[in-house]
């Protein structure tokens, strides 16, 4: 049964502004205002004719150069990929120390937690935070696994490792060369967000998590609801909880552009609503936006013939998600934001402009540097070190994972010979995406990075286009089709 929203006919003309493309010159002055904070005045938004917006250079780039560092609107660490690092919820800044993010790896691990099987999620951090600061009767001994390159033996650890690691009683030789920022608590006491400063939890709260913290300071209308449609999107899809953050984030951006109107005028009618709500939205206007259910590509598994029973499956999968969010977090002031059409219009923003939010981590530096040290400072370091790594296995280097909107990375046009490419610096150790040049580029050049992997046969790239909605013309594209 094809699902009715009634917000989506109470609200058509209200959604149908929300939804129309801003006039080129206001884009060109968001995206100035954008490039202005960001610090980057090397580049430009562009029209780019029938490719929509492009990014481009306003200097001469050399090869390895700093294109753009560009902050994330909305981000989100996967959250299968909590178990196995501990990052800041806002900036994704590893936090902590490596003795906690080792220590944590080990008590999840003994309990049957991994990457891999993050459905128990809930139940086990909680459990985890009880532990930190205490002992516990638990088992320290190790799993099966080994060091990646090598095939050793079950290694046993002492009863209390993993405390001691996490509890600061067991400090790990040269872990000081390692320094992290230390762990800050939600200040709506969820326990499920952690940050690296004071100014990053204040940040979160105040931008959206304060809507969506499962704490006892929650400004949600119903923490019931709210942990079900946390639940439902762990259950489902984790690009709800992304959604939800875009939302949340216009809803308090609303809030606080209505706080300044009033310290200025003496009413506020419904009339003064939608240019504000307009106002608040513009940040999420500029994404390339189609309907969820409408963008999605078809898996491979899914018959041609059964196309339109899984697009209506998917919109009805939205539509259960919503009435959830709605549940918790309505806004009568912000009432289109919890329209179907525009919740679908989110989410297929995401679908068509996320990018992989990834950030090193500090433990495979660790682990890297005690291999590095000379030999007889390693063989005594690695008495201690090496039954951890052992035990951790290939799980020892695994980076924080998730997805997040860029507004001025998500400009950027594919090209299958870009010019330009994300890549992490040695210095760059937060969740901003880092564009790197990967040869010169002149000025007023379009910067151009790739979508999909290079190497791969031109038929397998431009199947894999065409999931983004479009074929690729680019000089290598055009010389090998008409070969």
């Amino acid at each position: 049964m094809d699902p009715i929203c009634p917000i989506d006919s109470k609200c058509a003309s209200l959604i149908s502004a929300l939804l129309h493309p801003s006039p080129p010159p206001q884009v060109q002055e968001y995206f100035g205002e954008l490039i202005s904070a960001r610090q980057c005045p090397g580049i430009q938004v562009n029209q780019n004719g029938g490719f929509g917006k492009g990014v481009y250079a306003n200097k001469e780039f050399k090869e390895g150069e700093l294109v753009l560092k560009d902050q994330m609107l909305v981000g989100l660490q996967h959250p299968s990929n909590k178990i196995d690092c501990l990052v800041c919820s806002f900036c994704f800044r590893f936090i902590g120390s490596i003795e906690i993010q080792i220590g944590r790896k080990l008590y999840l691990k003994n309990l049957g937690v991994s990457s891999s099987n993050g459905c128990g999620r809930e139940k086990y951090f909680s459990k985890y935070h009880s532990a930190v600061g205490s002992s516990t009767e638990e088992d320290d001994s190790c799993m099966e696994d080994s060091a990646p390159g090598r095939c050793g033996p079950k290694v046993s650890l002492h009863n209390g490792v993993a405390e001691s690691l996490m509890n600061g009683e067991l400090i790990l030789p040269h872990s000081d060369e390692f320094s992290l920022p230390t762990v800050v608590s939600c200040p709506g006491g969820c326990g499920e967000n952690f940050y690296c400063s004071k100014s990053c939890a204040e940040a979160d709260w105040n931008s959206s998590h304060c809507l969506l913290c499962t704490g006892a300071r929650s400004q949600s209308l119903c923490k019931e609801a709210l942990l079900g449609f946390i639940q439902h999107a762990n259950d489902t899809n984790d690009i709800f909880l992304l959604a939800a953050k875009a939302i949340s984030y216009t809803i308090m951006r609303y809030r606080k552009l209505k706080a300044a109107y009033l310290k200025h005028h003496d009413n506020y009618s419904t009339s003064d609503e939608m240019p504000l709500l307009l106002e608040a939205w513009r940040p999420i206007s500029i994404g390339y936006k189609r309907r969820w259910w409408d963008c999605i590509s078809l898996p491979d598994d899914v018959d041609c013939s059964d196309e339109f029973a899984f697009r209506m499956e998917i919109r009805e999968l939205a539509f259960a998600s919503l009435q959830l969010l709605k549940d918790a977090i309505f806004d009568k002031e912000c009432e289109p934001l919890f329209s179907l059409e525009i919740y679908g219009n989110i989410i297929g923003m995401f679908e068509l402009n996320n990018l992989d939010l990834v950030v090193e981590s500090p433990v495979e530096d660790y682990f890297l540097y005690i291999d590095d040290l000379p030999h007889p400072n390693k063989k005594k370091a690695e008495e201690i070190t090496q039954p951890l790594l052992d035990t951790l296995g290939d799980d020892y280097s695994v980076c924080c994972q998730g997805t997040a909107f860029y507004p001025l990375q998500s400009c950027m046009n594919h090209s299958c010979c870009p010019n330009a490419k994300a890549f992490k610096r040695e210095e760059d150790r937060d969740g901003q995406a880092t564009i790197i040049s990967v040869r010169p580029i002149s000025r007023g050049e379009e910067v151009t990075i790739s979508y999909i992997d290079n190497d791969l046969p031109f038929e397998e790239r431009q199947a894999l286009l065409a999931d983004y909605g479009f074929k690729c013309s680019c000089a290598r594209c055009l010389e090998e089709g008409s070969s």
